[in-house]
């Protein structure tokens, strides 16, 4: 067979690809296991007993185990919640120590969010795990002044990203969890709190809270318009579906936060629409060089001042880039940031990856919500080696965006390696029918001391009219294997959401279609699938009903 490059008719340059087919494993029969309620986070892999089993967190706060093979619930639990209440559960929950099931909801009373709370489950018991008493999140951080107290808000926080779990020598570890709103209501932050696990098992639930991060400590929120991140103040969540990026720097730990629409003030301590490293404790000093930043100026900030910040990244165009020119003309008046704010393009929308070079150095990828891809020095995050635009900004002079606020890109990157060159994949969408939308690779290059970009492949290919049909809303995250078939090749997975969903899978090398399958639902946006052995996992939503399943897929080569 001669396989065409993402269906085009135009012959891969590389070997013929190793296809796959996909077998549905379940849902079985004419009574699969549903939920009334959505799947928003990404399903887990139970690995805590001799079988394993996948953790269906539904958004009305019921966990469901099922047996992974037959997809058959085994057990289910409803989150605790105070009398009248409904708890709804939507940031993905963290398994610690291979047992422990740590879960972070909000208790909604009359559809008012009046407390955020996290709770343990003993996954082989199958129950609450009492000795870690209910925890109500709650903190007071005071203002730059020192003259009031900025106190969490529970109506206007809203939990999304996902949990990470911090291990630590002979103890259970550290659990971070973070905090946005789920619109544009002030007054609201971005918060990340640092769990200690045995601190909360051994001393209860007023000691587990171990140190809080406020990325706008502003009490003063004044807005005029409808959407308050639009004129830049407070704000700043720590919203990335994925959640924090916890990385491994020599000896220590440092934990990469993205933060939402706001604004990036230094002398306010205002850290919205940027990247943020830190270590466990939560002290932040963002390492800007005091002299070049002396004048720092929210509305028409200093190139030098930007590039000296050692822990703090501030997005910002390339000398070279045109400006962001939205179709709408909504930003014909504005800089760069004020778009990124009007347009709800903020840079909190994606987790980074860290990425080696062939020369031993490393760099973040960070995808923006904007469309672009930046690319910065891991030890001065202040270094911004390149940006550039892999997804045009959505809509047209006469073919109004459908989602202007959902931008497009909202993703964690995956990498590869093709020869010595590292390969990040990027998926974006496009709301629209004008401009193309996929999967997009970019090879990290070393040139003359220089580090850059450089296009690899796209699926589908811009040429193929496909293009302006797939992708149109968010993807899934995209999940990179390297253990199927004969070959063992680095293959991406992904979900294009629709009226019935469809998986495809990406060769990493040169981006060769290798699996294609209709789901028997519309699949989940923003959700991770889960692997196992050669089963694919991955929550779905029935396009008639409304109600969400999970749907597994066996993996095996065509031949």
């Amino acid at each position: 067979m001669v396989l065409t490059s993402c269906d085009t008719g135009k012959p891969s340059t590389q070997a013929p690809a190793e296809t796959f087919k996909l077998t549905k494993t379940f849902p079985n029969g004419k009574f699969p296991v549903t939920f009334e309620d959505s799947i928003i986070a990404s399903p887990l892999a139970d690995f805590s007993e001799t079988k394993p089993k996948i953790i269906a967190p539904v958004s009305n706060g019921e966990i469901a185990a099922l047996d992974a093979d037959t997809g058959v619930s085994l057990w289910q639990l409803k989150l605790p919640v105070p009398d009248g209440q409904q708890a709804e559960l939507i940031a993905t929950p963290v398994i610690v120590g291979g047992k422990k099931l740590v879960v972070v909801y909000q208790c909604l009373d009359k559809g008012v969010r009046a407390s955020h709370r996290a709770v343990v489950i003993d996954l082989p018991s199958k129950k609450i795990d009492k000795s870690y008493p209910s925890l109500t999140f709650s903190a007071e951080v005071p203002t730059v002044d020192g003259k009031t107290q900025v106190k969490f808000y529970p109506p206007t926080a809203y939990s999304h990203a996902a949990l990470k779990h911090l291990p630590r020598p002979g103890l259970q570890g550290l659990v971070y969890v973070g905090f946005g709103n789920a619109g544009d209501a002030q007054p609201f932050h971005g918060w990340l709190f640092e769990i200690d696990m045995d601190a909360w098992q051994t001393q209860g639930a007023e000691k587990a809270l171990k140190n809080v991060l406020l990325t706008t400590p502003e009490t003063d929120c004044p807005t005029t318009v409808e959407y308050g991140t639009q004129e830049m103040v407070c704000g700043g969540g720590v919203w990335v579906p994925s959640g924090p990026l916890l990385e491994q720097n020599g000896a220590e730990m440092e934990i990469i936060v993205p933060t939402g629409n706001g604004q990036v003030d230094l002398a306010r301590h205002d850290y919205a629409n940027a990247l943020l490293r830190m270590k466990p404790g939560l002290q932040f000093d963002p390492g800007c060089d005091a002299a070049l930043c002396a004048h720092f100026d929210a509305a028409n900030a200093d190139q030098n001042c930007m590039a000296s910040c050692k822990h703090l990244f501030m997005p910002r165009l390339q000398e070279d880039d045109a400006p962001l020119k939205p179709p709408n003309h909504e930003c014909d008046d504005k800089d760069f940031w004020e778009c990124l704010a009007w347009m709800d393009y903020d840079l909190g929308s994606s987790t980074p990856i860290k990425v080696k070079l062939a020369s031993g150095k490393h760099v973040f990828v960070q995808a923006a919500k904007d469309g672009g891809a930046y690319l910065l020095d891991a030890e001065h995050l202040g270094t911004q080696y390149d940006r550039i635009q892999i997804a045009h900004l959505c809509g047209s002079a006469t073919d109004l965006c459908k989602l202007s606020w959902a931008g497009m890109i909202v993703t964690q990157p995956v990498q590869t390696r093709v020869g010595d060159e590292p390969v990040v994949v990027i998926p974006t969408f496009s709301p629209d029918k004008t401009n193309v939308a996929g999967l997009v690779a970019l090879k990290i290059v070393e040139d003359k001391g220089q580090i850059k970009f450089k296009h690899f492949w796209r699926f589908p290919e811009f040429a193929n009219p496909q293009a302006l049909q797939m992708f149109r809303s968010h993807p899934s995250f995209p999940l990179l294997t390297s253990h199927l078939g004969r070959n063992r090749e680095a293959i991406i997975w992904i979900v294009d959401i629709g009226m019935q969903g469809t998986i495809y899978g990406i060769r990493a090398k040169d981006g060769a279609l290798v699996a294609k399958h209709r789901l028997q639902g519309t699949g989940r946006q923003l959700s991770m699938p889960v692997m196992i052995g050669n089963t694919l996992y991955l929550a779905s939503t029935m396009p008639n009903t409304g109600m969400s399943m999970m749907e597994a897929y066996r993996i095996e080569p065509t031949n």
